[in-house]
Formats: C-alpha cells, structure tokens, sequence
C-alpha cells in the first residue's frame, strides 16, 4: 500500500472519495461557506484558483513551499488534517490515498498522521509497544509508525517459496491485501518465541486464511504478521546475534523492506508455534526483520469439531491482551 515513489507523485484528487476529503477540510478552515462542491473550494493558498488542488487547500496562508506564512502554518495544517481524518474514523485506505496525492502530504502523514492513525485504532497494543521507552506513544516504533499501520491492516501474502517453505507448482503466488479484521495477540506472540525469550514482548496476528486454489489442494495457506517492543534490546535478537545466523539473501520484510533472519535457520521455532496457528508440526515458517518485524507462513490444518472447541476455550482466556483492528 505504500508502493508508489515520490516520483509517480500525483496532484489531481484520484478518487470522489479523495474529493470529499478536499470539501471537508475546505469546510474545515471556512466553516461560513455553505458550499460543499470541491471544484468551488476558495483555498487561501490556491491564490483564489478554485481549488481541486488538495495541496493548495491545507495551507492557511502563502504558498505551497511555505514562502509568506506565518511561524505557525506547518501547526495549523497537521491540525486541519487529523480533524478531517478523525471525522472519517482514520481511515487507512483514503489516508493512503491522501498520502499519494503529494510530497507535502506523505510527509505529514509519516510525521503525524500514521501515529494518530495507530493510537486511535489499535490504542491497547501501541499504548504495550511503547511503554518503557519513556515517551509515551511518540515513542520511536521500529521503521516508522507507517510501517506500523501497514502491518496492523495489511497482509503481505506469499510471493514467493522460500528455503523451508515450498509453495506446489500449481499454486499460484498469493499477493498482499489489505485485512479486513486482523486479531493481535501477545499471547500468541508467546508461543512464537522460545522458552529463553519469553521475557520479550511480541504481538502476532491470527493467520489470514487463504482458500486453495482448486479442489485438488487439500489444505489452505495461513499468513501471519506481528511486531516486537523494543527489538534492538530483545533476548531474541540476541540470541540470533549470539548463534551467528546469517541474514536472508533472498527475503526482505514486506513492511519496512530490511533483511530479516529465518527463525527455522536459527532453530528458534517451538512447538507451541504450529499448535497456535493451527497447522502440522513443521509445516509453517517465519522471519524476523532488523526492525522487530515478523512475517510468516503456514498450512492450516482441517481441525475436527473437538479441536475447535478447545480453541475456542483457549481464544476465551486470552481476550484481555488482545487487540483487534478492522479495516
């Protein structure tokens, strides 16, 4: 969702659902106006153009490059946004969209508008990685609080067979989407780790079910994502440093594109692994970035009816450090 280079950068609205964003942060600096139409919008910084240039719109005063404006204008501008997005409950797909629309807006939204984005729709699992930083939730997030939220709304598929993790011939790759509801845990961030590393914290999401490609294929493909606090100081990465294990050559993170380690190269996956995501002893794999990100892979088994009713009991127990993000 963050694929497009500064140099494909856009200014015309791409979407109606971008021009109403245009209306209300018109609406938003001149509540008076009684017109909702974007193509009247009378933006101070459009030099009285008749608006259609979001850009134009969020700058109170001077031009695009802030020449005239006063001390407070970068304030102002980052205040009118995050009432806008807050109105449209932070919305991850028009604030992708909005982030495209120029370089001044990716810029405000990597400063400022991922984080509110993050705290307001994930507030329980920002408020465990941030604390002890000392900073609250300003506190710095591995790879950026954008890397954050494409992680907490965004499945990156699998692309590609890896060293452990074989895709069939006839299974096609499997692209990145967005989730519509993803389901974080620490407890089952837990099992993901070692029984020396426990004393890290790690959020995992429920496997994002892929159906099989045709009736041939027995089992359904399982994606996964979660995130570290405090990688850079985690017993984890220690014991990766402590082991020697090479970086991947071929995988990079699909969230903030670093280098990342096998955990099965390392040997570091245990059991409890498989049983929480619920597949078959060695039939899944995982990598964790530079950055604390963790991606993985896996088959899911058919569960009998037993099977999911101790799920269900155990999904019960662990409700309370749950955290849980709709698209």
């Amino acid at each position: 969702m963050y694929r497009r280079s500064a140099d494909q950068t856009d200014r015309r609205p791409t979407s109606i659902r971008l021009q109403q964003l245009q209306a209300m942060i018109d609406h938003t600096r001149n509540p008076d106006s009684t017109c909702g139409d974007p193509s009247c919008s009378t933006a101070a910084g459009a030099g009285g153009s008749g608006g259609g240039n979001a850009v134009g719109a969020v700058i109170p005063r001077g031009g695009s490059r802030g020449g005239g404006g006063d001390e407070n204008t970068g304030l102002q501008d980052e205040r009118v946004l995050m009432l806008v997005f807050r109105s449209l409950n932070w919305d991850p797909h028009l604030l992708c969209i909005a982030a495209c629309v120029s370089r001044r807006l990716r810029a405000v939204a990597n400063r400022v508008l991922w984080r509110e984005l993050c705290i307001s729709r994930a507030p329980r699992m920002v408020s465990a990685l941030t604390a002890g930083g000392g900073g609250g939730a300003a506190t710095r997030i591995g790879g950026g609080w954008h890397t954050l939220a494409k992680l907490l709304f965004f499945c990156c598929g699998c692309a590609a067979p890896t060293r452990f993790f074989p895709l069939p011939e006839r299974r096609p790759p499997i692209p990145g989407h967005f989730a519509p509801v993803s389901r974080f845990s620490k407890t089952s961030g837990r099992s993901f780790l070692p029984r020396r590393c426990w004393g890290d914290l790690l959020y995992v999401s429920d496997p994002c079910e892929h159906p099989a490609a045709s009736p041939s294929d027995a089992v359904d493909l399982g994606a996964y994502r979660g995130v570290f606090r405090g990688f850079m100081r985690s017993r984890t990465r220690a014991c990766l440093i402590g082991r020697q294990v090479e970086l991947e050559s071929r995988v990079r993170c699909p969230y903030c594109g670093a280098r990342v380690w096998s955990m099965t190269t390392a040997g570091l996956v245990p059991r409890s692994a498989s049983r929480r995501v619920g597949s078959h002893e060695g039939d899944l794999e995982y990598f964790v970035c530079v950055n604390g990100h963790l991606h993985g892979f896996c088959w899911l088994a058919h569960l009998s009816s037993t099977d999911d009713d101790d799920d269900d009991d155990h999904d019960d127990r662990d409700d309370d450090d749950d955290g849980h993000v709709a698209c």
